[in-house]
């Protein structure tokens, strides 16, 4: 499901920046169109080979998103790159990728390390880590903000 407008129309998050809302961590990942369809499709973990080719690619989107000025594009490669990281160190933890031993998440399963995973998520954790302390991310990030900032009912 992605984010639609009144119409019921998938909103175009290129066109219409100002729909985009930053959220937590991977919020809204796979949501906001056009980046997931560009994005998802270069999101592998299952192997360092595999997640170092993918984190390449991811980085490579975020440049372009940089070199575009495209803030939403930087956001979104950054939360798959984030994402990358969380699943593949789900995975590393838990080998079947369930953290929780039963339905009600009443009790967690033990841990079953796997070093491939690990490796992976490794991978990941440093692209992530580059793409967040990026500067002009940071000051692209800033300047969202500051310009679709919605104002509250107190402020109005």
């Amino acid at each position: 499901m992605a984010y639609t407008d009144a119409h019921g129309d998938v909103i175009d998050h290129r066109l219409h920046p100002e729909c985009y809302r930053i959220g937590r961590g991977e919020q809204g990942v796979l949501n906001v169109e056009p980046y997931k369809s560009e994005l998802l499709p270069h999101w592998r973990f299952k192997t360092p080979d595999v997640a170092q080719a993918s984190a390449d690619a991811l980085l490579e989107k975020f440049a372009a998103y940089r070199a575009d000025d495209d803030f939403v594009g930087m956001d979104m490669a950054r939360k798959f790159l984030q994402m990358g990281y969380t699943r593949a160190r789900r995975y590393a933890n838990h080998r079947s990728g369930r953290k929780y031993a039963s339905r009600d998440r009443s009790s967690l399963r033990e841990i079953e390390p796997d070093a491939e995973k690990a490796e992976a998520a490794a991978i990941f954790h440093a692209a992530w880590t580059q793409v967040r302390e990026d500067a002009a991310y940071q000051a692209a990030k800033a300047r969202h903000q500051r310009r679709y900032r919605r104002r509250t009912r107190a402020a109005t």
